[in-house]
């Protein structure tokens, strides 16, 4: 009893036993050895899920039950620079995606003598004026003078010419009173006409 580990010795063959432990429907076991290395292995495993689920989601937040633990929120500080929420800067990015768009846009409309530039070699295009299929336009030519223009052009010319030449007579400046009368001479109508000597001239 006190000494288990010298075992039973016996001489009868008749006599024997199996051991409770080692027998073939005994419970699996493990050494000491092996199963503290198990739990250490499994309480380091626990820890990094922990710090995995903390960097993964921050916002569970940090619980404690510590009145003694206090801190403040890094990013809520006061001194924290001003940042913006993720939907807040997508929509932000597509704001201004649009904006550059319409101002591409209106550039393009307001300048159309600047062209459009691509750098796709595959990119081609035709003039819609000189393309094959386009109708027949007949461009139109300065019209050359007629004949009647011409004939009068050459007298309106000549009259000027033989105005110019004519060797116009002295006038007097004859003044008229209200009544038609001629201050210095004889009577005159208003609707006379003083030809001065150019019917002389033809």
């Amino acid at each position: 009893y006190m000494h288990p580990e010298v075992g039973v010795t016996s001489t009868d063959g008749a006599c024997f036993g199996r051991n409770y432990f080692g027998r073939a429907s005994a419970a699996e076991t493990e050494d000491d050895e092996f199963a503290d290395e198990r739990a250490e292995i499994l309480e380091e495993a626990a820890a990094l899920k922990k710090l995995a689920m903390d960097y993964m989601h921050p916002e569970v937040g940090v619980t404690s039950t510590d009145g003694a633990a206090f801190g403040r929120n890094y990013f809520s500080r006061p001194s924290a620079p001003s940042t913006e929420d993720v939907e807040e800067a997508e929509e932000r990015a597509l704001v201004l995606a649009e904006a550059a768009a319409l101002k591409k846009s209106a550039v393009d409309y307001m300048h159309p003598e600047v062209g459009v530039t691509t750098t796709d070699a595959t990119a081609f295009g035709r003039n819609y004026f000189n393309r094959y299929s386009a109708f027949e336009v007949d461009v139109p030519k300065k019209e050359t003078e007629s004949p009647q223009a011409s004939q009068d052009m050459a007298a309106v010319q000549s009259l000027a010419a033989a105005v110019k030449g004519a060797n116009l007579p002295s006038t007097k400046s004859t003044k008229l009173s209200s009544s038609d009368h001629d201050v210095s001479g004889a009577k005159k109508s208003a609707s006379t006409v003083n030809l001065f000597g150019l019917s002389e001239a033809f």
